[in-house]
């Protein structure tokens, strides 16, 4: 016999749900000391600043990274309430406020003594799940008392995300017109990480094709490709093909299909900077140079398939744990 829903219930009595996410300035004022954060310690350049401030400034001076995480945050709450299995749900960043050290102690001082942590990305390289365990770790030696904390590494080959993007694609494709929008070509995107992972035999390139291919199927979706965007400016190859790689090869091709084309950021879950200025904006100038008709899917933020998809993720990981 399957858990009932009273036994779920028991199982979440006690434990506290934390979404973590990488976290981004709320004031140009905080953008030197948020890149001293990313960088462990070491201080930026000036030009370094000034060209991030700028970056901010063109999407209205602040991400909206941590009030979108926080919207997520109270619906998944709402949504496992609803099912009567209530919890709180937070909100900790790793380089930014509310930072997850602090939000590990007020999960202690609000008295809950089981963590659920929740990544928000679909993904998992090794370096990035490496950073918010250690942000984990060190969150659990400040805090008040020892904690029993749970990370969900991965979950991006879970039915009801890929519903959740493909609803997405859906409604996106709908910017075309009739006559175009069974030619479109889809171009799924997801964070450039150093070329060097591939010797360690991270799984996330792996991952990210999976996910691709989960999504491509589920629309029925033929014309597909994959690229990665939002490569660092650092010393060193970075996965490829780059998004303005990817673009430049479909503004040469003689098919003039392949000139309407569709960017869905499937590797991301909300509206920050790497959507709404490298895509909305970068990507955009560059597709527009070479004759490219190009738009993109929303952001997953808030939907209601893609939270119960969250609450699935989190009844399911309260099985296990």
């Amino acid at each position: 016999m399957g858990r009932t829903l009273v036994d779920e219930a028991g199982r979440l009595a006690g434990l506290a749900v934390l979404l973590m996410a990488h976290g981004a300035p709320t004031a140009e004022e905080d953008i030197e000391a948020y890149l001293r954060n990313i960088r462990a310690g070491r201080q930026p350049s000036p030009g370094e600043v000034q060209e991030l401030r700028e970056r901010y400034q063109k999407i209205g001076g602040r991400s909206p990274l941590l009030d979108i995480t926080r919207s997520q945050a109270s619906a998944l709450e709402k949504n496992l309430s609803g099912a009567g299995l209530g919890t709180r749900v937070y909100v900790g960043m790793k380089y930014w406020h509310p930072y997850v050290r602090d939000l590990i102690s007020q999960i202690y001082r609000d008295g809950f003594r089981r963590v659920l942590a929740l990544v928000m990305t679909p993904l998992s390289p090794r370096p990035s799940i490496m950073g918010y365990r250690q942000a984990l770790c060190d969150a659990r030696e400040v805090s008040q008392g020892d904690l029993e904390i749970h990370l969900i590494e991965s979950w991006y080959d879970h039915s009801l995300l890929h519903t959740a993007v493909a609803e997405k694609i859906s409604r996106a494709l709908k910017q075309f017109p009739g006559s175009a929008r069974e030619k479109v070509e889809v171009v799924f995107t997801a964070h450039s990480l150093p070329q060097r992972i591939l010797e360690l035999n991270d799984p996330y390139p792996e991952q990210f094709h999976a996910f691709c291919r989960a999504v491509a199927d589920l629309s029925r979706i033929d014309r597909w490709s994959l690229a990665y965007q939002s490569a660092g400016r650092t010393d060193g190859k970075w996965l490829r093909p780059s998004i303005q790689e990817l673009l430049e090869e479909l503004s040469r091709d003689p098919d003039t299909l392949r000139r309407n084309v569709l960017i869905v950021p499937i590797g991301f879950v909300a509206d920050h900077l790497e959507v709404l200025y490298d895509l909305d904006i970068e990507a955009q100038a560059f597709s527009t140079a070479r004759g490219l008709t190009l738009k993109r899917t929303e952001s997953l933020n808030a939907s209601r398939t893609f939270i119960s998809a969250l609450a699935d993720i989190v009844v399911d990981n309260c099985q296990r744990n």
